[in-house]
């Protein structure tokens, strides 16, 4: 087959790969770019583990072809904590253990990033953004506590997008447990 010349930006940096026009965007970042946090789940674009955040929007990375990201900016999770400092979705996934085996963790992580950055308040990320992630490990509870405490309680400073406040998103209580 064929092969065709892909150059993109992923965290940062230029990158051009010599792909066959088939390949999907999952696995060129894994397999030819040697980028590993982007899991790869049911391949259907159905569980969400494989979200990267292409030009701003969260994209399902299995169902995307490489050559359709030529010229694009690609954001994984390897892009997300600065350094040591963790982006606040991560900062609240660890504080409510909102995760188990941490395998759709990067893709649940991602979409948050990009809801955070578009002005979603926390209830539509509760039920849009997880409405959209399959977690087979348990149910959303901790998640959806963690949404909550991350639009809430951390700042939005870290986000280098957002040109408004460091205030914003939801007020949905997180007191007192909720249904997942």
């Amino acid at each position: 087959m064929t092969r065709r010349a892909v150059t993109f930006e992923v965290n940062g940096e230029a990158v051009t790969v010599d792909v066959e026009p088939r390949m999907l965007l999952s696995d060129v970042l894994r397999h030819e770019v040697a980028i590993t946090g982007t899991h790869v789940g049911c391949e259907q674009g159905s569980c969400g583990a494989c979200t990267v955040i292409v030009d701003g929007n969260p994209v399902r990375s299995c169902l995307m072809l490489a050559p359709q990201a030529e010229g694009t900016v690609i954001e994984t999770i390897e892009s997300v904590a600065d350094g040591d400092e963790m982006d606040p979705v991560q900062q609240a996934l660890h504080a409510e253990h909102g995760l188990q085996c941490g395998f759709c963790t990067p893709g649940i992580v991602m979409s948050l990033v990009a809801a955070r950055r578009a002005g979603s308040d926390a209830a539509a990320a509760c039920d849009e953004v997880l409405g959209g992630h399959l977690c087979r490990c348990t149910g959303y509870v901790n998640i959806r506590r963690a949404v909550h405490r991350a639009w809430e309680d951390l700042p939005r400073e870290h986000d280098p997008t957002v040109g408004r406040s460091a205030q914003g998103g939801g007020s949905l209580p997180v007191e007192g447990g909720e249904a997942s």
